[in-house]
């Protein structure tokens, strides 16, 4: 069971930067959960960096520079350090491509809306889920963009069979302006693997 005040979720297919949770620390702010992004990489420079033990998350901008212009990378917005002050605020409703390979959200708020839903089946719109919930009880998003990126590792796509039954479920979510999970952390938590499944923790005390 978690014991921290905030909670900060990756996927396990991602690269963090050394200072990626001090980041999220200084985001941290009463009344919104923070919504980073990420940047793909390609299978080739995936192989490279997993084959030769590569720590790309110590590479500095300009030899990102190097790789989105050799094709290496998707996109430099998550990995350009930029000072946005009050434009992190700018879309304080929106849940449209935030996901939650990159997100933190104080425990509190996590609770209110009972978690994660694991009403949802395979690849989709979990994530975006949670975070209509979370706006729904008047949470609000602030952007870690240009702050917090990670960079995403290639891997084959995952099976999308069952994504038009998730995005039903989701406008559901949406038209009913659900708060609660249908089967959030209340109903899970006689699981036994249930804490190996917990995202990683850290304590927080605001500031924007």
């Amino acid at each position: 069971m978690s014991g921290g005040a905030y909670c900060v979720f990756l996927d396990g297919d991602c690269l963090v930067r050394p200072d990626f949770v001090a980041t999220h620390r200084r985001l941290a702010e009463s009344g919104w959960f923070v919504t980073g992004n990420r940047g793909l990489m390609t299978p080739s420079l995936t192989d490279t960096v997993l084959g030769k033990h590569l720590e790309v998350e110590t590479w500095s901008t300009a030899d990102w520079v190097g790789q989105r212009w050799n094709g290496g990378l998707n996109r430099l917005a998550p990995v350009l350090r930029l000072p946005l002050g009050p434009l992190r605020k700018m879309r304080p409703q929106a849940w449209e491509g935030a996901r939650s390979c990159n997100l933190a959200v104080w425990r509190s708020d996590l609770d209110r809306v009972d978690g994660f839903d694991a009403a949802f089946s395979g690849w989709g719109k979990e994530d975006s889920d949670l975070l209509v919930r979370l706006l729904n009880t008047g949470v609000r998003r602030k952007d870690g963009i240009c702050a917090t990126g990670v960079l995403h590792l290639w891997h084959p796509a995952a099976d999308r069979s069952q994504l038009a039954e998730n995005e039903q479920r989701l406008a559901e979510v949406i038209a009913e302006r659900r708060v609660r999970a249908g089967r959030g952390i209340s109903s899970l938590e006689g699981d036994a693997g249930l804490a190996a499944a917990r995202p990683l923790n850290m304590e927080a005390r605001g500031g924007a």
